[in-house]
């Protein structure tokens, strides 16, 4: 692989500043990224971020339509590192765990289960119920990490974006990328201002 690719997707679920975030970090980064949201997605882009999705779009490198079934990310041939998705809705989840691909955030998804490679779900929901629970172990079991963006308060968050950076990083973190976004426990790393431990 010439280059170095990450998928993000963003689903409807409350929680879409995390995949900004990502896009964010990423873009000051090496890796090329691959854009999917879905269309409730996009309506909490509006909602949450007060963006457009022309905006939050040109964060990434490259863009997909939901129903691009002929999309790059629809093929194990297409390199990527893996996909994140931020924040993972439970009906995303649920596609995922099921392997019933009804768009292409979730064709992507089981494309990177099949071909061995690293997917991490921001899932946000809560309270969950075994439904929910269920979908999640059987996830693991096919090879995701099911991450639900937990606030660390050892890093003394003093923002929302503070708090949704540290998830973020935490997130990239999985995929072998340091983000610089995280305070780690026993360093002395400044987020957002000059703070240390």
């Amino acid at each position: 692989m010439t280059k170095r690719r990450l998928i993000v997707g963003i689903t409807g679920a409350s929680g879409a500043a995390y995949g900004f975030a990502a896009l964010k970090a990423l873009k000051a980064s090496e890796i090329e990224t691959h854009l999917v949201v879905s269309r409730s997605g996009q309506i909490t882009i509006a909602h949450e971020l007060g963006l457009k999705f022309s905006e939050l779009a040109a964060f990434a490198d490259v863009t997909y339509k939901s129903d691009d079934i002929a999309a790059a990310i629809s093929s194990g041939s297409f390199n990527t590192l893996g996909m994140l998705i931020a924040p993972c809705s439970i009906r995303s989840l649920s596609e995922i765990s099921s392997g019933i691909t009804s768009s292409l955030l979730s064709r992507a998804a089981d494309v990177v289960l099949k071909e061995r490679r690293r997917l991490v779900l921001m899932v946000r929901e809560t309270p969950l119920h075994l439904g929910h629970i269920r979908s999640m172990a059987q996830v693991t079991e096919m090879g995701a990490i099911v991450m639900p963006p937990v606030p660390a308060l050892y890093a003394r968050p003093q923002t929302v974006d503070d708090i949704v950076n540290h998830s973020v990083g935490r997130a990239l973190d999985l995929f072998g990328l340091d983000s610089g976004l995280v305070r780690r426990w026993g360093e002395e790393i400044s987020i957002s201002g000059d703070r240390s431990n």
